[in-house]
């Protein structure tokens, strides 16, 4: 049975090789592609319209201001001068140290009233976030509650520097930031 197989296996293999030219499909004939078609272009006869006027500038209400007249000052006779004295130093005390510019008034977005309830309310969240993060001990954290801690301390030194800047909207939020790491961090 085992020479039969190998018979017709040899014959199908045989029979394949018979042909000498593989099957190919026929060349179509080209395309022919269409002639492009005329131009045709008719003369442009409309005038182009005319330009919009410019609007007129309304009259100003102000008038203009009148410019100063400048003063006609006497020569002034300047009295010869005398020898300058010899070198001496001059006194200590005549120096004054520059005076500061006066501060310019800080603006504010909550009336005078309310800063201080809303000092006092960050403060009081301040010292929650900051009491919450007393009570856990630092050395038994992993290193994502380590990383927590240290976010939460940088956000209550942030409100605290933001209450001596007086800018409360953002020293609010990082206090509530910092409270609610150190809720998150003491539940754990």
């Amino acid at each position: 049975m085992k020479p039969l197989y190998l018979l017709v296996l040899a014959s199908l293999v045989a029979s394949g090789c018979v042909r000498t030219a593989a099957k190919t499909t026929p060349d179509a004939p080209p395309l022919d592609m269409p002639a492009p078609p005329p131009r045709e272009m008719e003369p442009n006869d409309a005038e182009p319209p005319a330009p919009m006027p410019l609007v007129t500038e309304p009259a100003r209400s102000t008038p203009p201001r009148p410019r100063p007249v400048p003063r006609e000052q006497p020569p002034k006779v300047e009295p010869p001068k005398p020898e300058p004295p010899k070198a001496e130093p001059p006194p200590a005390e005549a120096t004054k140290p520059p005076e500061e510019p006066p501060k310019p008034p800080s603006l504010q977005t909550t009336p005078a009233t309310a800063e201080g309830e809303a000092e006092r309310a960050v403060r009081a969240s301040l010292s929650r976030a900051s009491a919450a993060l007393n009570r856990i001990d630092y050395r038994v954290l992993n290193a994502d509650a380590k990383t927590q801690y240290d976010t939460a301390k940088r956000w209550i030194r942030q409100a605290d520097e933001a209450l001596r800047s007086k800018n409360l909207v953002f020293a609010k939020t990082a206090a509530d930031k910092a409270a609610v790491l150190a809720a998150q961090l003491g539940g754990r």
